[in-house]
């Protein structure tokens, strides 16, 4: 039995631990803070000592009775605090104590001074000699009672209704304890079953005095015990209860068993945890305990900084299926299992976007029938059960057939964006029986806008994506027939100087060349349109062969462009195609700046700057009009806007982007009428570096 006399005794102390936690954190009921918290301290105390004594064969002890004795008169004058006519006009007592009170405080100390100077044992009360001092705890259990019953009859009916769990809870502790001593006084031993319950009737108490704390505004408390912590508490709480019971059970089993009496013992103490396990593991069981304790300790349902931020938390996810986190989300404050998402369509129709634990349904609702529009007008959260019940509740209702015959249909939560019916999400029933009141249907219908905001992000998300992916391939298609511009100017000028030329074998063979090279690009081109073109990979290419190729291609335009290659035999990393479309393009805008008897002059060398890596410049030169600073800034590198009759304005925003897509550089200098020079400048490939790197 001392094993069960401990765990009866530390639940008590584990019970006014926690219950001391928010008294010593700010609670406001100042003139009963100080002596509250000291009774719930020595009480802790004394619960811990004697569960230490039993743990080790030991029932008390004089140290066991000093500490009872602090306990009963921590509660006494807890009681005489609460009541508050503890002074007495004209009274010479110190502080102005009444006469009662001061006999009773002296009456205490000297009980706790003969307990401390003797040697007083739990043995001992045997002995006739022990009476007395049995007979003096019993006064004091009864002292206690009459104190809760003056405190209870001299309080108004708003104040007995704030502090009559108290009264119950130390009146009961005291009324067992007058009990206990009694039984002891009339049978001359102690009942070891009533020792050992004493430790969890003194538990029982600790929720009745937190009631009356919870209740009252004069007890009120700025320190909030969470929901999440009131709830493990009394998870572990009943726990305990549930295991010191189970754990008498199976002690009687073992002694009445006989010889199975240990294999019974065993198997129901395995039962028994293995019972508690699928309780606490039980999804109905923590429902059933979360709506108990919103019910019944706090005024409100929610902590609404704890759901809001779990709420939200859950939506921000990251990954997919964010229909089925909104229904999640939506269910966990209602302790619902399960609902289905409705979304509106392109088509003008509500349709199941998302199913979280619930059954298929297809259902398809027009957007334009009488249940979507109550829904948009009233904004309203429907209970279903409720409109079978009493339908005169939602005026104007009608409810499809599909969604009363839905399988488990509790609530209809409707989703509003900017006053519009964006969906809808219908929850199946909660897993305790669960009140819909004003505060659940509010945080429902703000939930429902927060998750619509959600849902209609991700669709805009989705619809630019694919509008990005269009906006990619028209700008492919663009670059394209920017290209093909190029190649038919090329083509229209071979054709006007073939009647000129046509017996000239110097210009048949760069007839021949270009038309080849032409049939080449537009095939590249036709490629990319389809999409079968291999992803573009980068290769260490001579800059030179690049950069003469696009030189020879315009050599047919007047004035022909002039090549000058200072630094031979130098190499960069890219694609040949399009780094010779970029030069070839700046040669051309250049041909075209400059009229029949300038000059276009394309340089290739070599750039070496400080604390920098060589570069390979490519210098383009040219005596035409020229730009001003104010275009060069504002208009030059700006797709769409070309100062040519028949340009696109994307072939410099092209040629830059690509430029800085290889890590270089294009810088452009220009004077009005004196013209101007573009400097290509990429990265220097080093095969040695290369070959150390791979």
């Amino acid at each position: 039995m001392t094993n069960i006399a401990a765990y009866s005794y530390a639940l008590a102390a584990a019970g006014y631990l926690l219950l001391v936690l928010p008294v010593l954190s700010g609670w406001s009921g100042r003139n009963q803070r100080g002596t509250l918290s000291a009774a719930c301290l020595l009480t802790a105390l004394w619960a811990a000592w004697l569960a230490w004594d039993a743990s080790h064969a030991r029932f008390w002890s004089a140290f066991t009775g000093s500490l009872e004795i602090l306990r009963d008169g921590a509660w006494s004058l807890f009681l005489v605090a609460l009541l508050g006519h503890w002074r007495s006009e004209g009274s010479r007592l110190p502080f102005g104590l009444r006469p009662s009170l001061f006999a009773a405080g002296c009456a205490y100390l000297v009980l706790l001074g003969a307990m401390l100077a003797g040697h007083f044992r739990f043995e001992l009360l045997n002995a006739l000699g022990a009476l007395p001092v049995v007979t003096a705890f019993a006064c004091l259990a009864v002292y206690g009672m009459l104190l809760v019953e003056q405190v209870y009859r001299n309080k108004t009916i708003e104040e007995r209704w704030a502090i009559k769990f108290a009264c119950l809870g130390i009146g009961g502790m005291f009324a067992y304890d007058f009990y206990l001593y009694t039984n002891m006084m009339l049978f001359r031993e102690l009942n070891p079953e009533l020792w050992n319950a004493r430790g969890v009737i003194n538990a029982l108490t600790v929720p009745l005095v937190a009631a009356s704390m919870a209740r009252s505004k004069s007890w009120s408390t700025p320190f909030v015990v969470s929901r999440r912590v009131m709830f493990h508490s009394a998870a572990l709480f009943g726990s305990a209860i549930y295991l010191l019971a189970m754990g008498s059970a199976g002690y009687y089993l073992r002694f009445f068993g006989g010889r199975w009496g240990t294999v019974m013992q065993a198997a129901f103490l395995f039962g028994a945890v293995s019972l508690l396990l699928v309780i606490l593991f039980s999804g109905t069981f923590r429902s059933w305990l979360k709506v108990s304790i919103n019910k019944h300790f706090f005024r409100y349902n929610y902590d609404y900084r704890e759901e809001w931020m779990r709420f939200t938390r859950t939506l921000s996810e990251r990954g997919p299926n964010l229909g089925d986190r909104a229904i999640q989300a939506m269910a966990a404050l209602v302790e619902s299992p399960g609902g289905t998402l409705w979304l509106r369509s392109d088509a003008g129709r509500y349709e199941t976007r998302a199913r979280w634990h619930a059954s298929e349904a297809d259902t398809v609702e027009p957007a334009n029938s009488p249940f979507c529009r109550f829904l948009e007008s009233t904004q309203w959260v429907v209970d279903l059960d409720e409109f079978v019940a009493r339908p005169d509740k939602y005026e104007g209702l009608a409810v499809p057939d599909w969604l009363l015959e839905y399988p488990r249909r509790w609530l209809v939560v409707p989703l509003i964006l900017h006053e519009k019916l964006f969906g809808f999400v219908v929850l199946q029933r909660a897993r305790s029986p669960l009140k819909l009141n004003w505060e659940i249907t509010d945080l429902l219908e703000i939930a429902g806008s927060q998750a619509a905001g959600h849902l209609a992000q991700e669709d805009a998300a989705n619809a630019l994506m694919v509008a990005r992916q269009f906006e990619s391939f028209n700008r492919m298609s663009t670059f394209v027939v920017h290209d093909l511009k190029n190649l038919v100017a090329q083509l229209s000028l071979m054709n006007a100087n073939a009647e000129k030329h046509k017996d000239n074998p110097e210009f048949q063979r760069d007839m021949l060349e270009t038309l080849n090279h032409s049939v080449q690009k537009m095939k590249l081109l036709l490629q990319k349109l389809s999409r079968t073109e291999n992803a573009e990979k980068p290769l260490p290419l001579a800059v030179e062969q690049v950069v003469r190729q696009a030189v020879a291609l315009k050599s047919a335009f007047e004035p022909r462009p002039q090549l000058v290659v200072e630094v031979p035999g130098m190499k960069v990393m890219a694609d040949r195609e399009r780094l010779e479309r970029v030069v070839g393009h700046l040669i051309q805008n250049a041909i075209e700046a400059t009229p029949r008897d300038g000059h276009v002059m394309i340089r290739l060398g070599r750039r070496e700057a400080d604390g920098q890596p060589d570069a390979v410049e490519i210098e383009i030169v040219d005596t035409g009009e020229g730009m001003s600073e104010e275009f060069i800034r504002e208009r030059l590198f700006k797709p769409f806007d070309s100062t040519k009759s028949a340009g696109m304005g994307i072939g410099v925003f092209e040629s830059r982007e690509y430029i800085t897509e290889l890590g270089g550089a294009l810088e452009v200098t220009s004077r009005p009428a004196l013209g101007t020079t573009f400097k290509v400048v990429l990265p220097l490939y080093h095969e040695a570096a290369a070959a150390t790197i791979s």
